[in-house]
């Protein structure tokens, strides 16, 4: 949902080796997709914990 992307737009923007991100707001499962330059898997699903989501990897 928009509210969705936008609680957690600052987070996502701010997390260091984060180069970009998108969710596909039109799949039932909202799937997040990140270009990283550092960050760690485990780094982003910290960060979106921290903002009450969770995150899975979908291959």
């Amino acid at each position: 949902c928009g509210g969705c992307v936008s609680k957690v737009t600052p987070f996502l923007n701010k997390q260091e080796g984060v180069e970009s991100w998108e969710v596909d707001t039109s799949n039932p499962d909202k799937i997040l997709t990140i270009e990283s330059d550092g960050a760690t898997e485990e780094d982003v699903k910290s960060t979106l914990q921290k903002v009450g989501f969770k995150a899975e990897p979908v291959d």
